[in-house]
């Protein structure tokens, strides 16, 4: 009898012990949360691209100024403190604005980052001084590439009129942090280069 109890109470244990972890990294993932919610108000109709595409510039964004506040802390070069900077500035804008568009859409945003950012977040947070600048320039560049093609896309394709005037507002933008982050990355490399 005392075994069949052990064994009961030992797989209530694993049971719920299945079943929170099946549902931490759904909780956690802000991100995912938000795509569930959109899917449900919003599938099977010409908005779900556009859905998905706000939520990711809003998971994005979160992350830019994230990383640039992280920079403006661990970084060692004034080029790379100047351009996080801008981040801060620029992003933050573009973050209040795509959330107060959103809530006139009835589009769910996250509220925290992602798993996939969280990650990149903490890595880059290991590292610090000229180790940290050389990342957060690498990570930028490739950042703002990404975030070009879809911004250009949403720009293009999106169905929500208000939205892709958004987006297209923000291409020049971004292909000016693009510019600048290479630049910041050259010179980054350059006074590396100098060290060695």
């Amino acid at each position: 009898m005392k075994k069949i109890k052990t064994l009961s109470l030992l797989f209530a244990a694993c049971f719920f012990a299945l079943v929170s972890c099946g549902t931490k990294n759904n909780q956690d993932d802000s991100k995912e949360i938000a795509e569930e919610q959109n899917e449900e108000k919003f599938d099977d109709t010409d908005l779900e691209d556009d859905t998905e595409f706000a939520v990711s510039a809003a998971d994005g964004g979160m992350l830019e100024v994230q990383l640039a506040q992280l920079a403006l802390t661990k970084a060692s070069s004034p080029k790379v403190k100047e351009f996080a900077q801008t981040m801060v500035d620029d992003h933050s804008k573009a973050n209040e604005e795509l959330k107060n568009l959103a809530q006139t859409k009835n589009i769910t945003l996250p509220t925290t980052l992602s798993e996939k950012n969280q990650k990149d977040y903490d890595d880059l947070a290991e590292k610090s001084g000229a180790e940290f600048d050389e990342a957060y320039c690498e990570f930028m560049v490739k950042d703002h590439k990404d975030d070009l093609d879809k911004f250009k896309k949403a720009a293009d394709k999106a169905e929500d009129a208000d939205l892709k005037s958004w987006a297209a507002g923000k291409v020049p933008v971004l292909e000016h942090h693009l510019s600048m982050a290479e630049e910041m990355e050259n010179t980054v490399k350059s006074t590396s280069d100098a060290r060695n």
